[in-house]
């Protein structure tokens, strides 16, 4: 926090012109005379845009590094990387100069000054102290951001950066007294499938950062020329050029560039934006996304090819390879071995996945891309058509005014990249507004719609749920019995299973957005959670996904931590012990005057299963569960809460408020808890009452369920819980997750009452139960969040989602009322 007040202090006098710090930043030639600024460089901003980035990039890494160093160690750690990196890139600046090349040029024009160098460096020595996995992400990020602007910016900036960050990695075990691990740390397979997507994704973005600056002089800055094809263009130069008649190639390429707008500048960077879906999918294990990444990256090797040659060439040989690609001109590189290093950057990618092809096995669902080349075969046709026929009808928008054989003949430039077809000027072009969003957005709306459409084959799982796989797992729960009172929940639709190799156990699960989102604990015998856990997250990272147990009770969160994950709690199981139960003393007033109220209004409890119930009974339980859909106006939630098709399971128990005429007041499912392969108690689900009956019906069926199962022997009767509510009895980490649970609970109490409904259970006085979220990784929390989110919405209409929002905005501009005794739950 010093560092950063220091730095803000010193940007706002450098702001007001209070102080003149020209001079202070550092350049190669900074030595011996002005050797304070190595120092000075690093707490004096050069411009306001170098002030908010330094002052946020000290706030986050420096904040970070701090509390992971301490004050003492962190000033040691931030000082002693800037200086050790400002010393060794102005020497390496000098030093290769007698190499000569652009570059060597270019650092010593450049300068350098902020806190990004130090802040980065303390980051990276932080690291030293880190578990395994966040040292990992943390120095894989920071590594190939900096190695990615030095290799295509290269500027001293971007050198400087890197050394800082290099120098942190080596200054880090000294400050935590350990040894240096010189040993490569063995990765997993998703680690190491993570790695090479990075990989991939940097090689792809870095030529476009080369191409958005004029004067990127980096080792790989030529790069940006084999993938985009852009270049900056100087229009006397140009003039200049198409003045030669022997120059009319390069004049036409040189106008082509000219005319590049917003849909050729999209167009040029496609490769790109393709290889980084494609990144993603080799994240997530596709064999697909290596395939088609494998063809690019050999692709592009050949273009490689091609340009060595013309490096290699005699001079003047005028031979179409010495012409090189597009506007690589390669007589302008003194070292040829300039060129020729860069350009084999594909080809080594292309190795790098060859090598690693048995990491990439996933295949995705059959007919997948059929279907994927079929919406493309009908995109495209389709656009071609709306480009042709809105084409005839601004045609007086145009430079000059294009014929239908005009435009079709125009139909490969507005779907192919800048320049892959010909370098000849387009004969025509848009002079107006509607002109220029149908030139340039026909192929912005093709390649993002493929875009999209790869990127979905990639999300969606690759695995379908062989049929009796869910007769097998209720099989196997009855049999085996639970260690939750969630675990029915596993039976329903919409889940997958993953059963244990000896076949006498399994894991529920839903994949999406890379997750495999389990419910609740593993299902096998006594004694073999933690085995099989980690055996279902060896299954999970062969498919890409991140595993993460949800609604898992205490003894399953200590398997887990055991293991290396971490938890936090989401919701608590409100349980009722049936054998020491009675429904007496003051605190159970208002259950008994349910109870004594419905025998004198006629009101009976009548159980039942859907099946069995009459017609008309049935009836009236699909009109009320309808009404009270429709009276709330919200998607209906699933997941770990029922709806009218689970109650529908024979195995799922009915209880009916009904009068004497035979009208069905409210209805409340049950499901069944197994344990020694018998039901020893029921844990409730579904509970919605008709909005004219008994009021206190809700009341009335859980206090009558309560002491019917008593009395039938049963044990255990689960009220089930409410997602993100806490009593308070249960002790909470506080940690800043639960802090974003209670917020995120506060947000959803107008939509889903949940902490309402909490409220209400807790008038039975149950005991609580924690139940936890477990994962092993909590940089894909947001990925949880994101499967959370579809398991629990999975397809709300427009309609719906409009409501939801309209509530959740109401939640935002007002304070939600503390859930009290006397507030009737909205799913009652």
């Amino acid at each position: 926090m010093l560092l950063t007040a220091v730095f803000l202090a010193a940007g706002a006098a450098r702001a007001l012109g209070w102080v003149d710090a020209h001079g202070i930043a550092v350049t190669p030639h900074s030595f011996p005379d002005r050797w304070w600024a190595v120092l000075a460089s690093a707490l004096w901003p050069q411009t306001v845009p170098v002030v908010l980035l330094g002052a946020v990039l000290l706030l986050a890494a420096g904040a970070l590094a701090e509390r992971r160093l301490g004050p003492r160690r962190f000033a040691a750690a931030a000082l002693g990387t800037h200086v050790a990196a400002v010393l060794a890139g102005t020497a390496l600046a000098h030093g290769l100069r007698a190499a000569g090349g652009a570059w060597s040029s270019q650092l010593l024009r450049h300068s350098f000054a902020g806190p990004s160098a130090m802040a980065l460096g303390a980051l990276m020595a932080a690291t030293a102290g880190m578990g395994p996995l966040w040292r990992r992400r943390i120095r894989l990020a920071v590594l190939a951001l900096t190695a990615l602007l030095l290799l295509y910016g290269g500027s001293l900036a971007d050198l400087i950066r890197f050394l800082a960050a290099a120098a942190g990695l080596v200054l880090g075990p000294a400050l935590h007294r350990r040894r240096p691990r010189l040993r490569p740390a063995a990765v997993s397979r998703r680690e190491s499938r993570t790695l090479i997507a990075v990989a991939i994704g940097a090689a792809a973005v870095g030529p476009v950062i080369a191409g958005m600056q004029p004067h990127a002089a980096g080792p790989l800055a030529v790069l940006h020329l084999v993938f985009t094809g852009l270049q900056p263009v100087d229009p006397d130069a140009v003039q200049a050029l198409c003045s030669d008649p022997a120059a009319a190639r390069r004049c036409a390429a040189a106008l082509l560039q000219q005319r590049a707008g917003a849909g050729a500048v999209f167009m040029a960077v496609l490769p790109t934006v393709l290889l980084l879906i494609l990144a993603e999918g080799i994240r997530r294990g596709r064999r697909a996304a290596w395939a088609v990444a494998l063809a690019i990256e050999c692709a592009l090797a050949a273009v490689a090819v091609v340009d060595i040659v013309a490096a290699l060439a005699p001079a003047g040989s005028g031979s179409a390879a010495a012409q090189g690609l597009g506007a690589v001109h390669v007589g302008t590189f003194r070292n040829k071995l300039a060129l020729v290093l860069p350009l084999l950057t594909p080809a080594a990618l292309a190795g790098l996945l060859v090598a690693t092809r048995a990491q990439f096995a996933v295949r995705a669902p059959r007919g997948t891309y059929r279907r994927l080349a079929a919406r493309l075969a009908g995109t495209a046709p389709a656009l071609a058509l709306l480009y042709v026929g809105a084409g005839l009808a601004l045609a007086s928008d145009f430079s000059d005014p294009p014929r239908p054989l005009d435009l079709l003949a125009d139909l490969p430039d507005r779907f192919l990249p800048l320049g892959y077809l010909t370098d000849t000027p387009p004969a025509f072009v848009p002079e107006t507004l509607p002109a220029t969003v149908l030139y340039e957005g026909v192929g912005i709306l093709f390649w993002a719609t493929a875009a999209a459409l790869a990127l979905g084959t990639f999300l969606r799982s690759a695995i379908r749920a062989p049929a009796g796989d869910r007769e097998r797992a209720a099989l196997l729960l009855a049999a085996a019995g639970g260690t939750c009172s969630l675990q029915w929940m596993t039976t329903w639709a919409g889940n997958r299973y993953w059963f244990t190799s000896d076949g006498t156990g399994y894991i529920a699960y839903r994949p999406y957005a890379g997750v495999a989102l389990a419910l609740g604990p593993p299902v096998c015998p006594a004694g073999k959670e933690q085995e099989e856990l980690a055996a279902f997250a060896v299954y999970a990272a062969a498919n890409g996904w991140t595993p993460c147990l949800y609604a898992v009770p205490e003894h399953t969160r200590g398997t887990a931590a055991a293991l290396g994950w971490a938890t936090v709690q989401i919701a608590e199981d409100a349980v009722l012990d049936l054998d020491a139960l009675d429904f007496t003393g003051r605190r159970h007033q208002n259950t008994r005057t349910a109870l004594n109220r419905a025998p004198r209004e006629g009101i009976r409890a009548h159980w039942t299963t859907y099946a069995d119930a009459t017609p008309d009974e049935r009836e009236q339980i699909e009109a009320i569960s309808a009404a009270w859909i429709a009276e709330k106006g919200l998607p209906e939630m699933g997941f770990t809460l029922g709806g009218a098709e689970e109650m529908k399971d024979p195995a799922v128990r009915l209880l009916l408020a009904l009068d004497a005429a035979g009208t069905v007041h409210a209805v409340s499912s049950w499901l069944p808890i197994h344990a020694g392969g018998t039901v020893t108690g029921w844990t409730l689900d579904l509970m919605r009452r008709r909005s004219t009956g008994f009021r206190p019906a809700i009341e009335f069926l859980i206090a009558s369920a309560a002491l019917d199962l008593k009395e039938q022997g049963f044990h255990t009767l689960s009220l089930s819980g409410a997602p993100l509510a806490r009593s308070g009895t249960v002790p909470a980490p506080g940690s800043a997750l639960d802090g974003v649970l209670r917020w995120l609970g506060s947000l959803l109490e107008p939509a889903y009452g949940f902490r309402t409904l909490h409220a209400f259970k807790a008038r039975f006085h149950p005991r609580w139960e924690a139940l936890h979220l477990a994962y092993p990784d909590p940089a894909a929390l947001p990925a949880i969040a994101t499967a959370l989110t579809h398991a629990y919405l999975p397809h709300p209409s427009p309609a719906q989602q409009l409501g939801l929002a309209r509530r959740l905005a109401a939640g935002l501009l007002r304070r939600p009322a503390a859930p009290g005794l006397s507030r009737r739950p909205r799913g009652a």
